[in-house]
């Protein structure tokens, strides 16, 4: 039904006014669309839903599979048995792409296309609001973070052309599997090259990159691989020194941004590595960590938009398009100042995280990790006083509701594909760059305060709890006939302990010990 039509309906009607009205309010909306159709720019202003649905409707009527009149006698014809599932796709099925090039025009799905055309053209428009400002070209991978990975390397080292032996990956440690497996998967020798520990961050060895090109020769790199964002105490990677070793030696880069979008320094870093003359061929960052959506696509930025053209003619076969219809949707309802927005707050409740933290750790004789120079979304928070217990506090904060708090304890040792890592979880092999377990806990975009004020609520009673659990034990330790044993560690604990004015002891609740309340001394006896 357009305009034409309600016009010439109404034509004699008292109500035509009120018809031009509402005819007004359509063209408004109409507009928005056609802007959006030929500019392909992101919204500064969000869209509400019922115009979102109503772009959407729309586009999906252009794919052959809505068509009223069309026979299909393919094997391919975009059919969809579940009334359900076609509602939940908005009636799009064919997927993107084309076998062979995953941004190839679609015949059979035009509206697709668009769809897919200008999701990546908002895309861009974010990554550069975000700070990448020298990004040519961006393209939504439909799969998460580890596998994009592993498929940018898989490019990589096809264009790379065959080496003598396996191709080495220059790794920057970071304690995650996935990244890990994409250079396994790849097919690829990976080359652990450890962090080291400055202050209390833990930052990229630039020296043992060196050091390893030159061991291995430039010619047997297939790439090196940094990242941003992750998991304090360890800090971004060193990504403009990196891209200009990249540049020295002819490397390809690979940096991997997971949640680094919603974090000035992350993107500041890559723009300046550009900037500078270094290289990246391709940095990889997840929709689900930056744009809230559900997990299962990625967004691969290059600063050469040829590599992209290239990436995506390497992609096998069309693609799913649910992850394009997640972050079109949320682009369009989002707006570019709700995303300006996101980020402010972002930075107020990491800034609220790492003061409520403060506070608690004085308390308990702990410490929060000073590392706002190189990671400002994640926060490492000692535990000392409660090392024994470290993993128990961590099960006990996820079944009070605290689900993304992660306690990393000392020495845990893990294989991933034969390869062995000591301390895992804390990015550096060195025991020595570690002074025992730790919280770690981040204040992500999409984060709001009352989430701040309810993980403090829980996590001081829980600590409070976890050190008189740990009191106990040593209070049974020294009433047994073995209390001779271990007496200068037993001590020197409960010495740290007295320290902390969260704690109360007492010669009650530890007999066999003398305690000055005033000069806050305890001896066993």
């Amino acid at each position: 039904m357009n305009k034409d039509h309600l016009r010439g309906f109404y034509k004699s009607s008292p109500t035509k006014e009120y018809v031009e009205n509402a005819l007004f309010a359509r063209r408004h909306r109409d507009k928005l669309v056609e802007q959006l159709l030929e500019k392909k720019k992101w919204p500064e202003e969000g869209w509400d839903e019922f115009l979102i649905d109503y772009v959407l409707r729309e586009l999906s009527l252009m794919d052959t599979n809505q068509f009223p009149y069309i026979t299909g006698v393919g094997e391919r014809e975009g059919r969809v048995f579940s009334s359900m599932v076609a509602r939940r796709h908005y009636g799009f099925s064919h997927g993107i792409g084309r076998s062979g090039d995953l941004a190839e025009a679609q015949p059979k799905a035009i509206g697709s296309t668009i769809l897919s055309d200008i999701t990546n053209s908002m895309l861009l428009d974010l990554v550069k609001v975000a700070g990448m400002h020298a990004a040519k070209q961006c393209i939504l991978m439909p799969m998460a973070t580890g596998m994009t990975l592993m498929f940018c390397l898989l490019h990589i080292q096809r264009l790379r052309g065959p080496m003598e032996e396996n191709g080495v990956v220059l790794w920057s440690r970071i304690d995650q599997k996935s990244t890990f497996k994409s250079i396994t998967s790849a097919g690829l020798t990976p080359l652990i090259i450890d962090t080291k520990r400055k202050g209390d961050l833990l930052v990229t060895n630039l020296h043992k990159f060196r050091e390893a090109i030159k061991s291995h020769g430039a010619g047997k790199v297939a790439c090196i691989m940094s990242t941003t964002s992750c998991f304090a105490p360890r800090s971004c990677d060193d990504i403009i020194e990196l891209a200009k070793l990249a540049k020295e030696y002819n490397i390809p880069h690979v940096v991997n941004n997971a949640y680094g979008l919603q974090s000035s320094l992350c993107c500041h870093q890559i723009e300046q590595a550009v900037r500078l003359g270094g290289r990246i061929d391709f940095v990889v960052q997840s929709t689900d960590k930056n744009l809230m959506v559900p997990v299962g696509g990625s967004i691969v930025v290059a600063f050469d938009g040829k590599k992209i053209d290239q990436l995506a003619k390497s992609y096998p076969g069309r693609a799913s398009i649910s992850q394009t219809i997640d972050v079109f949707v949320t682009l369009l309802e989002m707006g570019e100042k709700g995303f300006k927005k996101l980020v402010k707050e972002q930075k107020k409740c990491y800034e609220k995280l790492q003061e409520a933290l403060k506070k608690i750790a004085e308390e308990f004789d702990e410490k929060v990790y000073d590392t706002p120079k190189g990671n400002r979304i994640s926060l490492a928070f000692s535990l000392f006083n409660c090392s024994d217990l470290a993993t128990e506090l961590g099960s006990r904060l996820f079944r009070r509701g605290i689900t993304g708090a992660r306690v990393v304890p000392m020495g845990e040792v893990k294989t991933i594909e034969g390869y062995t890592f000591r301390n895992w979880g804390s990015h550096c092999e060195d025991s020595g760059a570690r002074e025992g377990a730790y919280l770690t806990v981040a204040a992500a975009i999409g984060c709001q305060p009352d989430e701040v004020d309810t993980l403090c609520e829980k996590l001081r009673p829980l600590l409070r709890e976890i050190n008189m659990e740990i009191m106990e034990k040593m209070r049974s330790f020294l009433l047994s006939p073995r209390q001779s044993q271990a007496r200068c560690n037993i001590e020197e604990h409960l010495h740290s302990l007295l320290l902390c004015p969260a704690v109360r002891l007492n010669s009650a609740f530890l007999p066999g010990c003398l305690i000055s309340s005033t000069e806050r001394e305890i001896s066993i006896v």
